[in-house]
């Protein structure tokens, strides 16, 4: 390893819980992420390698982050009434609101086994997402449509709990592609359905307020798996309830 590689250098280095607790968390957060050989991506859920009480520990150390970009951006947050506690604002806000997906568990799911062998193409939706453009961390806000196409086999969940997992999902920085896989992966495993859709279709920020500036433009995407593949009709039926954004 290279000298000038400090990005992982110091977390490889085995240290004791002594060592790691005068470490700031998100330090320690990292060494025991990199230690067990674990990604943190943006997308990725971390909430594993967290202890109880570092998430207050994580809030105050971004929050001291964004005060010093809030310095290098020459805004007096002293006698700026209006910044005075937006460091504060914002680090909350990340940590616990925008990007809550990284790191919480994913909430408690209650299933029931398919008792009644239902096998009818099932649509939830349009459920309300909101995310983050992992490139400038600007807001993604849409809609999600899920098709189920279960078999005896399949586990049942309550309509709300979609909204949850989706929400779950949904609260990180990252690509709406990338997005609506990962909703998928988590889907299929928990309902074992013999077919899984999802389209998304999402307004992204980065094009409105920022770039182009295109208010206009829409991301629109799908994920189809099992049965909604290889049955050219089943897809169709999916697509045909789905409602035409409005002014389409």
């Amino acid at each position: 390893m290279q000298a000038s590689d400090t990005r992982t250098a110091p977390s490889r280095i085995f240290r004791s819980e002594e060592e790691l607790a005068r470490l700031p968390a998100s330090e320690r957060i990292r060494y025991r992420l990199v230690t067990a050989d674990r990604r943190f991506h943006a997308n990725d859920n971390i909430a594993g390698f967290i202890r109880d009480g570092e998430l207050a520990e994580l809030k105050a150390e971004v929050q001291a982050k964004l005060d010093e970009v809030l310095r290098a951006l020459v805004i007096d947050t002293e006698s700026d009434h209006n910044t005075n506690e937006t460091a504060k604002r914002v680090a909350k806000m990340f940590v616990e609101e925008v990007f809550r997906g990284r790191y919480v568990d994913m909430p408690s799911v209650t299933e029931f086994p398919n008792a009644e062998r239902l096998n009818e193409l099932m649509i939830v939706g349009p459920i309300t997402v909101r995310s983050a453009c992992s490139h400038h961390l600007c807001p993604i806000f849409g809609k999600v449509w899920i098709g189920i196409m279960p078999n005896e086999h399949s586990n049942l969940i309550g309509l709300s709990k979609y909204a949850r997992i989706c929400d779950w999902v949904m609260s990180r920085p990252q690509i709406q592609e990338e997005a609506v896989t990962m909703l998928a992966n988590e889907l299929q495993g928990r309902v074992r359905p013999d077919g899984l859709a999802i389209v998304m279709e999402a307004d992204h920020f980065c094009m409105h307020w920022r770039g182009v500036k295109d208010t206009d433009s829409a991301m629109v995407n799908s994920v189809m798996r099992g049965a909604f593949l290889k049955d050219a009709n089943l897809r169709r039926e999916f697509l045909s309830l789905l409602p035409r954004k409005a002014g389409g």
